[in-house]
């Protein structure tokens, strides 16, 4: 027998443990290629696609979060297959074989796995490419698909990238067997495990760290995001190390303690099976954790950032068409009458309509409370409260009531500590001055040329004010609000062309082409964050997956010499399920703790509430996660009930 034959034979026979981390490799390889199939294909390299730049940067720095991510996968992959191997090592070292043959050997067995899994992954690759491409067409909305092509660069950098990664591992991992004696190797599986300990200042170190990552998540804003993001990073990691080390110890001695649950029928053997359990994946289940909480914490700030981004749009841009104009019936800038034929030629409906006119402030200056006015060479605008309070309650913002002969300023983002203070500024060629005794933070119209600081004046006080402007120097605003708004972007842009080059800056047309822009980035986003998330959740769980094989064997003699007490198939199943399912769920819960925390710093942020969709995105992962638990509980009790018979 060659060390090729021996080498394949022992990959067959140990297949079962090998096809969890064979599949995540080939999944890596396969997203690896299909992005790169995209970044050198010829119509995306020569620039004839241009829309492709918008997620070409976004592509490659996945590209690079793949390899990272598949090196670390691996060496942890033949890391654990080493320890698993002692026996079988030491064995071979028995009948003769060398330090060096071994290394040879385990780097044949690395070779096999690595050019199978690179030819499966690309070939998976290039047949899944062209849905990819069709996708891509749809977000890009792109007038053709792009073309089915299997770039040879793609597939050289794929192949000789995952190639040089999987061979500089096996080389490492095997310079390191021989070190140690053939007894040893011999005896590696019949070590006892020793007694579980903890040390209580770990305990608290891991209940400071939680609980101070936690307190922090809970008060951070988006003015202490940099002061208080890199504290939580670095805590959450600590917490949850510990967690799982020390922590995790300290909660099995609190319910072994609890006589009436550790008792309770199987209950003794799954926590005390558990507990060496827990202590042998500690750094597994950690990893696995960090990694729930990144795919979660990511996944749904996108898809908040989407929601977000939608309800910002209307708070800022309260009517989908807005324009301004100088004059009371001038319609420089656009007929009204004409907007709405267009309106309406185009299947759309107006569901809200304002008209407001105001008076201009120009040249003003605001000095609050005892500092002097800041000179603005820019105008302001004042309008009657009534006129205000239909706009708020059209939009429904709460509405104003100025006191007599003063103004009250309406402005988004104003502080709330400058209450008081004064306006200078001229009005129709004559100087002004006002008192401002209120400041609200409201927004009832869309940005335009003169209303970023819009005052609001009592009724009988406008009314004497618009008595000393002439309608052609009155400021107009009109407002449209449409319905399925959404959709209206080639309404906007064929409207927008109607107004003169030098009025542009007087409308606001752009809430519809804005939100399909949003729209389609966070589609890319998703579209491309969902296949290293996937990447991340197949890989974490292939994980647990690949760990609880290489502890089989020991399993199997633990549950043989229970099945000759007497215990039951039904009852090695339950024990089998409650095991496998702790290890599996456990990691989920505290990553699920750890981006609920997540979340809310991210509503602190926003200044938003986004809870339902915090749980949607968490739901989804619960039943993901579900899925494999179950894939994964079969397939080892097959194997359990199997050795345990025999």
């Amino acid at each position: 027998m060659t060390f090729r034959s021996l080498a394949l034979s022992n990959i067959r026979g140990n297949w079962r443990s090998y096809s969890a981390f064979f599949l995540s490799s080939v999944f890596s390889v396969m997203i690896f290629y299909i992005y790169a199939a995209f970044l050198y294909h010829p119509e995306v390299a020569s620039g004839q696609i241009m829309a492709a730049s918008k997620i070409r940067t976004g592509m490659v720095f996945c590209e690079y979060i793949i390899v990272i991510f598949s090196f670390l996968f691996v060496l942890y992959s033949n890391s654990a297959f080493l320890k698993t191997r002692q026996q079988e090592f030491g064995l071979f070292s028995l009948f003769g074989m060398t330090k060096a043959q071994l290394r040879k050997l385990v780097i044949y067995e690395n070779a096999a796995i690595a050019v199978l899994a690179i030819a499966v992954g690309i070939g998976l690759g290039m047949l899944f490419s062209k849905l990819f491409f069709m996708a891509l067409t749809v977000l890009l909305n792109l007038n053709e698909t792009i073309p089915f092509a299997a770039p040879i660069k793609a597939v050289a950098m794929t192949a000789g990238g995952f190639f040089v990664l999987f061979m500089l591992i096996s080389v490492w991992t095997a310079l390191r067997i021989g070190r140690t004696e053939i007894i040893d190797l011999l005896k590696a599986a019949r070590k006892p495990k020793g007694q579980l300990v903890f040390s209580p200042w770990l305990v608290t170190v891991a209940v400071v760290c939680l609980g101070a990552a936690y307190g922090m998540a809970l008060i951070m804003t988006s003015g202490t995001f940099i002061l208080l993001a890199l504290p939580i990073l670095v805590t959450v990691i600590i917490g949850t190390y510990f967690l799982f080390t020390q922590l995790s110890i300290l909660l099995l001695r609190f319910i072994q303690k609890r006589s009436s649950i550790y008792y309770k029928r199987t209950n003794m053997i799954v926590f005390a099976q558990l507990g060496y359990k827990i202590k042998d994946n500690a750094r597994i289940l950690f990893t696995v954790s960090i990694l729930s909480a990144v795919v979660m914490t990511a996944l749904g700030t996108v898809y908040i950032m989407q929601i977000g981004g939608k309800q910002g749009m209307l708070e800022n841009s309260p009517f989908s068409l807005a324009y301004s104009e100088v004059g009371l019936n001038t319609h420089k800038v656009i007929d009204p009458e004409e907007l709405k034929r267009i309106v309406a030629e185009d299947g759309f409906k107006i569901v809200r309509e304002a008209k407001v006119a105001g008076v201009l402030m120009n040249n003003y200056a605001i000095g609050w409370e005892n500092d002097e006015p800041n000179q603005k060479d820019s105008d302001a605008l004042i309008i009657s409260a009534t006129d205000f309070n239909k706009l708020a309650a059209m939009t429904g913002q709460p509405s104003v009531h100025p006191e007599n002969g003063k103004l009250t300023l309406a402005q988004p983002f104003g502080s709330a500590v400058k209450r008081n203070g004064v306006v200078k500024g001229s009005i129709n060629g004559k100087e002004a001055e006002y008192e401002i005794s209120g400041l609200v933070d409201v927004k009832v119209m869309n940005w335009l040329q003169s209303n970023y600081f819009t005052f609001v004046m009592d009724d009988f006080s406008y009314v004497k004010l618009l008595s000393s402007v002439p309608e052609d120097k009155q400021y107009v605003m009109y407002g449209y609000e449409l319905s399925d708004w959404e959709n209206t972007a080639a309404t906007a842009e064929k409207l927008k062309k109607l107004v003169p080059e030098e009025l542009q800056g007087h409308i606001d047309f752009r809430r519809a082409s804005n939100y399909e822009e949003m729209q389609e980035t966070v589609a890319l986003t998703l579209f491309i964050g969902m296949f290293i998330s996937l990447l991340f959740f197949i890989a974490s769980g292939s994980m647990i997956y690949f760990k609880l094989f290489t502890e089989l064997q020991e399993d199997q003699a633990q549950f043989k010499a229970l099945t000759r007490i007497g215990m039951t198939k039904g009852e090695i199943r339950k024990i089998v399920v409650s095991q496998v399912g702790m290890v599996f769920f456990i990691p989920v819960i505290v990553g699920i703790s750890h981006a609920l925390f997540a979340m809310k710093a991210l509503d602190n942020m926003l200044e938003s509430s986004n809870w339902f969709y915090s749980f949607v995105v968490i739901g989804i992962y619960i039943v993901m996660q579900t899925l494999y638990f179950l894939v994964a509980c079969s397939s080892y009790m097959k194997s359990m009930l199997r050795g345990a018979s025999a």
